[in-house]
């Protein structure tokens, strides 16, 4: 995570003493390196309407090739391959992008080639600000610039600029060096960027803000934008196999189709239509992967405390995490598929041109107010019909508590644009269609749990130890789901 400062100097300027900060109790001598760098996007710049930076830089101690990120919160994420270990210069010179690194934008550039959109060599000196006990704080660096725009009609120019980066410090002495900065001379810097500052202002792309009095369109724009965005944040995360990461995005796909099939009169037409397929297969291949790696970890936490065998261990656990890295394996094979990209761009163009219903102008309060009554009367109607079915049809009960699941989902997933709103509105109805979601998803996934215990049981070769223990393990995930029931009702009062 680097998390720095940049300020724009005249060159005349000295350096700065920063032992006039309190933290600050040496300064080391500055380090002279002289770093070149080209600076590589898409034809269309997809990478710098992201806010990403791709170089290959050679000299300094961190020669290599350098992806930047934004961070969820503060500064950027860096991720580094040194030029020794990625075997980048193919034959002929010809420059290849690290795969690592390429998995990690794939979202953005979508198969579209990758080419140098700029040049920057850098006259660097970096000096290190030391605490009392010898750690480094931040590292400082004076840097002269000279700069080559190489887009079309680009420009050569060249300046100097300080930045100021924390290594161990806190955003505290950060505070304290910008005051220090400021007060002798030192301008916040005119691009957030080297690269900005070369290439000139690109467009950047973000969830657009809604305007004092939006219209349904808007409102319905706005909250795809969003979960495009989530989706998308998701992709490398996936692709590096982090954790939660193929839920999320399973969870921003469903949500997108979710703003669709609500507001059938609002968005509508036949790209509206095509994405919303897609969307539905891109969550099927997703739910595969997630829901086994779901039943594995709920295995997992059954057989804690269990002396079972190996054979019960295999059943309950082994089998899905087998079949989770058979979905994980398809799901990157899909994102890797041009159909995959090309819905994506689908997307974002029904955000910026999107196929208007004949409601798209009604404004958004009275939209979102009418889906949401909706939503509400087919959950009641769905809770209704549960409520009459005879006790004794228990795979009748399972399937429409499973109907009034997927309602208060799709009740949720159309309340929560209403927080985009301003003042926001429904974010007590979201809630409460979370609560029943989230405990009829227990209870589901506790059936599905006593299935596969129930086919393990049915194995011959069992022993009575193991026969034991899975009658155990049942009577446990049938008191959850009768605990998930039980609360339910309580909730529905």
């Amino acid at each position: 995570m680097e998390i720095e400062l940049k300020y724009d100097v005249d060159p005349t300027l000295p350096a700065p003493d920063f032992t006039e900060l309190s933290a600050v109790a040496g300064v080391t001598e500055p380090a002279i390196e002289n770093l070149d760098a080209i600076y590589y996007d898409t034809e269309n710049l997809d990478l710098a309407a992201n806010k990403i930076t791709l170089r290959r830089r050679s000299g300094g101690h961190d020669a290599g090739w350098h992806l930047k990120r934004p961070g969820r919160r503060a500064g950027r994420r860096e991720l580094q391959v040194p030029l020794n270990a990625s075997h980048d210069e193919g034959a002929g010179g010809v420059i290849h992008v690290p795969d690592v690194l390429l998995e990690q934008i794939r979202v953005h550039s979508r198969g579209r080639a990758l080419r140098p959109i700029g040049a920057i060599s850098t006259h660097r000196e970096l000096s290190e600000l030391h605490g009392d006990d010898g750690q480094v704080l931040a590292i400082f660096c004076n840097d002269t610039v000279t700069a080559q725009s190489l887009l079309p009609d680009g420009h050569a120019q060249a300046w100097t600029e300080w930045e100021i980066e924390l290594v161990d410090g806190d955003e505290k002495l950060l505070r304290k060096a910008d005051k220090f900065l400021r007060s002798i001379g030192a301008e916040t810097a005119s691009s957030a960027s080297k690269l900005a500052r070369t290439i000139g202002p690109t467009p950047t792309r973000g969830v657009p803000s809604l305007g004092r009095e939006p219209t349904a369109i808007d409102l319905v724009t706005t909250a795809i934008a969003q979960h495009l965005r989530h989706l998308t944040e998701q992709d490398p995360r996936v692709r590096a196999h982090e954790d939660d990461a193929v839920h999320q995005m399973r969870v921003a796909t469903r949500r997108i189709r979710s703003v669709i099939a609500t507001y059938p009169s609002v968005l509508a037409g036949p790209r509206t239509d095509a994405v919303a397929g897609e969307l539905k297969l891109l969550a099927s291949i997703l739910g595969n992967a997630r829901d086994a790696e779901v039943q594995a970890a709920r295995g997992e936490q059954l057989l804690i405390g269990e002396n079972a065998s190996a054979a019960v261990t295999a059943a309950l656990v082994g089998e899905q995490r087998h079949r989770e890295q058979l979905a994980i394996n398809r799901t990157l094979t899909s994102l890797d598929n041009p159909r995959y990209f090309e819905l994506l761009d689908e997307i974002e163009r029904l955000v910026i041109e999107p196929e208007r219903g004949p409601d798209a102008d009604r404004k958004a309060r009275a939209a979102l107010r009418d889906a949401v009554d909706e939503c509400e009367r087919k959950l009641r109607k769905a809770d209704k019909r549960w409520r009459s079915t005879d006790d004794s049809d228990a795979a009748e009960r399972h399937a429409r508590l499973h109907r009034i699941r997927k309602q208060a989902k799709q009740l949720r997933y159309t309340a929560d644009p209403g927080s985009l709103l301003s003042p926001p509105t429904k974010k007590a109805t979201a809630r409460r269609a979370k609560a029943i979601q989230e405990l009829l998803g227990g209870y589901n996934d506790g059936a599905i749990s006593r299935g596969q215990i129930a086919r393990a049981a049915a194995d011959p070769r069992l022993s009575a130890a193991d026969a034991f223990i899975l009658g155990r393990l049942d009577a446990k995930e049938e008191a959850a789901m009768a605990k998930s029931l039980r609360r339910y009702r309580r909730l529905r009062r």
